[in-house]
């Protein structure tokens, strides 16, 4: 009956070291996800900071700074609006010329849709 009693007990301490191996297991398992969750992270914020870093250098390269380009739209806006005003100042008199002809030379005519009765 000993040696049965004697058995359990290490059926028992082998179990619960058997248990002791898994919880550890897991416990190494949790960290490696952990670790691997944390490099993921890091990995893609370094491709995230470098892809924000050659997009403002082809920005910079191909654009100007926003700045310049502002200045430059704004450069632009001045020249169409003077040429604008240079167009208005050459055409101006011919124009009011002509409405002027519209309105004196009248030609008084019946309407083709009156009705004399």
């Amino acid at each position: 009956m000993a040696s049965q009693t004697q058995g359990i007990q290490q059926l028992l301490a082998a179990e619960k070291k058997a248990a002791e191996k898994v919880a550890e297991a897991r416990k190494r398992k949790a960290r490696r996800l952990k670790q691997a969750k944390d490099e993921a992270t890091e990995e893609i914020e370094k491709f995230r900071q470098e892809r924000e870093r050659s997009f403002k250098e082809f920005e910079a390269k191909h654009m100007g700074s926003r700045e310049g380009v502002a200045a430059k739209i704004d450069a632009d806006t001045r020249v169409k609006l003077a040429d604008m005003e240079a167009a208005i100042r050459t055409r101006k008199e011919p124009v009011i010329q002509e409405i002027l002809q519209f309105v004196y030379n009248i030609s008084p005519e019946v309407h083709k849709n009156y009705n004399r009765k």
